[in-house]
């Protein structure tokens, strides 16, 4: 059955591949996008989490099959524009969360969609809410690199947007 979907803005069509093939081997396999991680395989670690159709899934568990005709967005898609930083990516630089740095870009997914859900989330809303896991222990510094990430949003939405010629 071949695949057809949408990841990072770009079209994937008839994707010659088995529908039960997990949509992490088919991102970074078929289409050679690196950045989304294989770790436990289970859906237990977060290392693979991506966006489907908006929503977080764990892509090591997710059939390709159940992305077909959705929109698709990893790591390498999280900015709409590869000239400018997501702020949880800008927030992760200025709060050096990463140590080894695997399992980051799964933690950014998430990160982000928590963002959208809970502009400015408590600690504990984000100790709730991510559930990936980290074992170097960068836990506190992605906290802090999310309640930075809020601070960063808030201030693109509340700066005033000029035109300039």
């Amino acid at each position: 059955m071949p695949a057809n979907f949408k990841i990072n803005g770009r079209s994937v069509e008839n994707l010659d591949i088995d529908p039960m093939t997990p949509l992490l081997w088919v991102i970074r396999d078929e289409l050679n996008l690196k950045g989304t991680k294989y770790s436990c395989g289970k859906s237990l670690c977060g290392a693979c989490s991506v966006h489907v159709d908006g929503e977080l899934v764990r892509s090591c568990s997710f059939p390709v099959n159940l992305a077909e005709g959705s929109e698709v967005t990893t790591i390498e898609g999280l900015s709409p524009d590869e000239a400018a930083l997501h702020p949880v990516q800008q927030a992760w630089i200025e709060e050096n969360v990463l140590q080894c740095g695997y399992c980051q870009p799964g933690f950014m997914m998430a990160a982000a969609k928590l963002l959208e859900r809970i502009p400015n989330p408590t600690d504990q809303e984000i100790k709730d809410s991510i559930t990936n896991i980290c074992r170097c222990g960068t836990q506190p510094r992605i906290i802090k690199a999310i309640k930075r990430a809020a601070q960063l949003n808030l201030s693109q939405e509340t700066t005033p947007k000029t035109n300039i010629r």
